[in-house]
């Protein structure tokens, strides 16, 4: 890994899970861990149950906005997690590729969001402990 790992989370709308899993990266890893979200079809805006369910552990994703995927990013990063959504990265030699097999909060309320939000953070400390140890707690 290099001095600063570089992380992307994909997801098909970029509204939801993968907003969710940068936000919890940037929080816990700081400035660390070089982190990226993107979608292959992504929608105008956040998911609000997402932005309200991050909000209530301190997280604020309300500028966030959804990306589009691009080959550029994948380039860019050292490791690229799907988010058991079916979408497929531009696959490069000596990049690690993840999935995650998340729920989908689309459509569903905070309460549903928030289960989703504290397995996104399990999984995204794990990843810490992996690409960045020194960031961890």
């Amino acid at each position: 890994m290099p001095e600063k790992p570089s992380v992307l989370f994909v997801c098909v709308h970029n509204a939801g899970r993968s907003q969710m899993a940068a936000a919890w990266l940037k929080h816990l890893a700081g400035d660390r861990v070089e982190v990226r979200s993107a979608g292959s079809a992504p929608t105008g805006s956040v998911n609000p149950a997402a932005v309200e369910a991050m909000s209530e552990v301190g997280i604020d994703m309300s500028a966030a906005t959804p990306t589009v995927l691009t080959v550029d990013s994948v380039r860019a990063s050292d490791v690229c997690i799907t988010m058991g959504c079916g979408d497929v990265c531009p696959v490069f030699p000596g990049k690690r590729y993840l999935d995650w097999e998340l729920d989908d909060p689309a459509g569903r309320g905070v309460e549903a969001v928030r289960p989703i939000r504290d397995e996104i953070r399990k999984l995204v400390e794990e990843l810490i402990e992996e690409v960045a140890p020194e960031a961890a707690k």
